[in-house]
């Protein structure tokens, strides 16, 4: 049987995806809003179609005789891929109907506190709020739009007052009428992946997920993802019975679960929130770091589940040896110039790949196409000689625009336990 696979979307981390699953003879059909996505000249077929109609997808799906849909890297793609699914009588891990603990932060959180999981103290806000009903929080806090991720509408708040300034930016990203209001989180961050199979969570990775501030009112932003993380003995266990507790609560059986969350030594573990979907731009380094290709899982998710199950119970996060990623955040409104330097850098042995998303001439966009001017993937002998070649990445990096100012903002590595 000649199997035909409709894919959710179509820039550049979905290109081998789509090219695995045409090498394994499948027939390959690509579906986004982007006309010019990179995936789709590498797939058998492909529609321009935003994710959001669900509808006209299934129908696709119906007409083109799809035996299965696929997607990751985006919670958005996420929870168009779980609709268009069940409209369309395919296969998903995953139901509409528990959507929300996923996508709706205060479900998310609603569920955090059924299941006795410390998560950071919030409230949620209309616009008429009372300073009552921010009493019990500490500040600062952070805003959050209830059903947005990509840190759009995330903002350091100080006080109440400062709330009502910026409520009306938050809820520009949302279409809820509330907002979500959280406590700051300090302590040690970090990004997991698991896949779940036959209701049991194995770890996929563990990482350290290194930020850097940047404005006073935003958030730091994330510059560093280092695998595996220096301080996997401390919260490998307790992060993979919180994911187990959320499967179980969710009916999750099979597929993706990730996690984004703190460490403190005093207070433990909080979790930032969970996701139904592989952590896009730096799922990669599963494979640098130990072989394993994430696409192999989802294709062998969708036509075969023996070998699905044996590279899921044969892997083990613990890595010998040690990755990065990279992100270099650049200043919106700047005009790209030059990128000789960031060229030349990518071309050091130890880089494994080196993305710079803008030509020459091209203005940065804030929250647009491109997530980042520059990405760099990075191998190091152990932990201090990764450091070593970040440090020196960090340090001569230069990218300018036509009056010769730097358009990217600068990153640091933070200070780790002994």
């Amino acid at each position: 049987m000649n199997h035909r696979l409709l894919i959710l979307g179509s820039l550049r981390e979905f290109v081998q995806l789509i090219e695995m699953a045409r090498e394994r003879g499948i027939y390959t059909i690509v579906c986004d809003g982007y006309a010019d996505g990179e995936g789709k000249a590498a797939a058998d077929k492909a529609y321009t179609v935003n994710p959001g109609e669900i509808e006209k997808i299934a129908e696709i799906c119906r007409a083109e005789k799809v035996d299965a849909i696929l997607t990751s890297f985006s919670d958005y793609l996420f929870e168009c891929m779980v609709k268009i699914a069940d409209k369309a009588g395919l296969p998903c891990y995953f139901r509409p109907k528990k959507l929300d603990y996923y996508r709706n932060k205060q479900k998310m959180k609603e569920m955090f506190q059924e299941l006795g999981i410390a998560s950071a103290n919030h409230v949620c806000l209309r616009e008429d709020f009372t300073d009552q009903e921010t009493s019990g929080l500490r500040f600062p806090v952070v805003s959050k739009p209830l059903d947005r991720y990509g840190s759009r509408g995330v903002y350091i708040l100080n006080s109440p007052l400062e709330i009502r300034e910026y409520f009306q930016k938050v809820k520009g990203y949302s279409q809820k009428p509330e907002i979500l209001v959280e406590e700051y989180q300090d302590g040690y961050e970090f990004n997991m992946m698991t896949w779940v199979l036959e209701g049991q969570v194995y770890v996929l990775s563990l990482a350290d997920r290194e930020k850097t501030p940047v404005n006073q009112r935003e958030i730091p932003i994330s510059t560093r993802n280092v695998y595996p993380s220096c301080l996997m003995t401390e919260v490998y266990e307790d992060a993979r019975e919180i994911l187990q507790k959320v499967a179980d609560y969710t009916g999750q059986k099979e597929g993706i679960l990730s996690m984004q969350f703190f460490w403190n030594p005093r207070r433990g573990i909080s979790v930032c929130e969970v996701a139904g979907r592989f952590l896009g731009y730096e799922h990669e380094l599963i494979d640098y770091c130990s072989g394993l290709k994430v696409e192999d899982l989802l294709l062998d998710y969708a036509y075969d589940k023996e070998s699905l199950a044996r590279l899921v119970k044969g892997h083990q996060p613990f890595f010998h040896n040690c990755c990065a990623v990279l992100y270099f955040h650049g200043k919106p409104g700047k005009k790209i110039a030059d990128q000789k330097t960031a060229r030349r850098l990518g071309e050091l042995e130890q880089v494994k790949e080196c993305w710079l998303f803008y030509r020459g001439g091209e203005i940065i966009e804030e929250h647009g196409r491109n997530p980042y001017v520059a990405r760099y993937y990075i191998r190091g002998k152990d932990r201090k000689d990764l450091d070593r070649l970040t440090e020196k990445i960090y340090r001569e990096i230069s990218i300018t625009d036509e009056k010769g100012e730097e358009v990217i903002y600068r990153n640091e590595i933070p200070s780790y336990p002994k």
